[in-house]
């Protein structure tokens, strides 16, 4: 006889499943919603308690923690078989087992005492003892993989990298699950917890890392790590660097935007009436830096916009959505890769460093604009730095954007000291500076950076403020008469 043991809180096919096994002369080990769904469906099944010859107790907190399912989960057949038959333990096959959704409910803004009841413990004990005995026992745990099932059990069973396999998944489950309830309970402070865990799905290879001889793969299942494109070539380690960049500073903006980015940092970035006035726009900023770029519109893409883009040569686009029309169109380009703009996901930044790991959280930052200057910047350069400083937010430091109230004019980048961001930006620019403004991602800790800025035209400029020389900058602008306003917050990005 060969027995299999079904337990699972998702329901989703599991009937069908149950149904083929018994055809394939499994005897079936049930109990609670599981068992009730197989009675429903005709099907017969032995209950754990009475299998194991012990009720259910505590309200069903103890039912399969009982040396005659966990000895059919361990039992090794070659060294065990004895014992088992001494004390009537029956080897357990197939295990079908998922677990009661901690994560999902976690987010359910539950009372902490009907939380805890949502942490599985028969569940993760029996996959990981059956995972554990992968060289006799088939573990399932995720529904997806029923039809394998169906197809094995008709062929006579797993084979034994197919059992190993289905292990690999089990642990990957039980460290995710661990790791959610893990997090969860010490982050109730609101702090961070000691031991920092994480988990990610769905991982896949990539052809190489930010370059040819690195090695590289991208995880998750939502968000930009989730996204596959609609056409063109896989994507690339540097594309999703790319295009979270992209996004992060789209989301910034309502009204029809475009935004360009080449190596992480923004080359373009317009508004516009609608989402081709905004593409053209923000290409016009650095047109050379656009060749090979990500684009980024929070409007949907039409045949109008898709003639642009396959004008010239464009990575990839990410969008809300495309007209088929346009869909036709950009098959003509098909290395571009094209992906649908996903909802937001927040989530802790985490970099890897030398031994361990960095993390960041970033809370809605309050920005208190203060005007230090004598001269009151107008509505329009007010517009104009509140646009600029956005762009600013999601540039390399040292950052430097001069604007005006609705593209971006020339972006310095990445500099190790300010004035030189701030000569590049000049140097850049394909237009007059004159009225526009300029933004600083971090204080100026001397006049030379708003005194470059004045010389190419500009007349306001927004910074966070707080530089033991702020009293000089600020005389410096009053020279100039220059619109100098302070934000408190400081947007250094490395």
């Amino acid at each position: 006889m060969k027995w299999a043991l079904l337990s699972v809180w998702d329901k989703a096919g599991i009937v069908d499943l149950a149904q083929t096994l018994v055809e394939n002369k499994y005897r079936i080990i049930s109990s609670g919603g599981t068992g009730k769904a197989l009675k429903e469906a005709g099907i017969d099944f032995i209950e754990v308690s009475e299998y194991t010859g012990s009720p259910e107790i505590m309200d069903g907190r103890v039912k399969t923690l009982h040396p005659r399912i966990h000895g059919g989960l361990l039992g090794r057949r070659d060294v065990d078989a004895q014992v088992m038959q001494d004390l009537d333990i029956n080897p357990i096959d197939i295990v079908v087992v998922n677990l009661y959704p901690f994560e999902k409910m976690s987010g359910e803004h539950l009372d902490l005492d009907k939380l805890i009841e949502f942490i599985d413990i028969g569940g993760p004990a029996m996959i990981r003892a059956a995972a554990k005995n992968f060289k006799f026992v088939s573990v399932v745990v995720d529904p997806a993989d029923y039809p394998k099932v169906k197809e094995a059990v008709a062929k006579g069973g797993f084979d034994y990298e197919e059992r190993l396999a289905l292990a690999k998944k089990v642990f990957a489950r039980t460290a995710a699950y661990d790791a959610a309830i893990s997090n969860y309970l010490s982050g109730l402070d609101g702090g961070f917890p000691e031991t920092y865990s994480f988990q990610f799905r769905n991982g896949r290879s990539l052809r190489y890392g930010e370059n040819p001889h690195q090695q590289a793969a991208v995880y998750g299942d939502h968000g930009i790590a989730g996204q596959v494109p609609l056409q063109g070539k896989e994507m690339s380690y540097n594309n999703y660097l790319d295009v979270d960049a992209a996004v992060s500073l789209l989301r910034e903006f309502d009204e029809p935007t475009s935004v360009i980015v080449k190596h992480n940092n923004p080359c373009g970035v317009a508004i516009g009436k609608n989402g081709l006035e905004a593409y053209l726009a923000a290409r016009e900023v650095d047109p050379v830096s656009a060749y090979g770029s990500i684009v980024a519109l929070n409007t949907p893409v039409d045949t109008a916009i898709a003639a642009e883009l396959c004008g010239t040569f464009v990575e990839v686009i990410v969008a809300p959505s495309y007209s088929p029309e346009a869909v036709e169109m950009m098959k003509k380009k098909p290395n571009m890769r094209v992906l649908v703009l996903p909802e937001k996901t927040a989530a802790d930044e985490v970099r890897s460093i030398d031994g361990g790991i960095l993390v960041q959280r970033t809370p809605a930052p309050k920005e208190e604009w203060k005007v230090v200057s004598e001269r009151e910047p107008t509505e329009q350069e007010i517009a104009a730095m509140r646009f600029a400083m956005k762009i600013c937010k999601h540039t390399k430091s040292n950052a430097i954007i001069y604007a005006n109230d609705h593209a971006a004019l020339g972006i310095g980048a990445g500099q190790m000291n300010r004035v030189d961001s701030a000569k590049i930006a000049v140097e850049k620019a394909r237009s007059s500076l004159k009225g526009s403004v300029v933004a600083s991602d971090a204080f100026l800790p001397f006049a030379d950076t708003m005194e470059v800025a004045a010389a190419a035209g500009s007349t306001a400029l927004v910074q966070p403020g707080g530089s033991i020389r702020d009293a000089e900058v600020i005389e410096a602008a009053n020279k100039l008469n220059v619109a100098m306003v302070f934000t408190g917050v400081r947007y250094f990005r490395h």
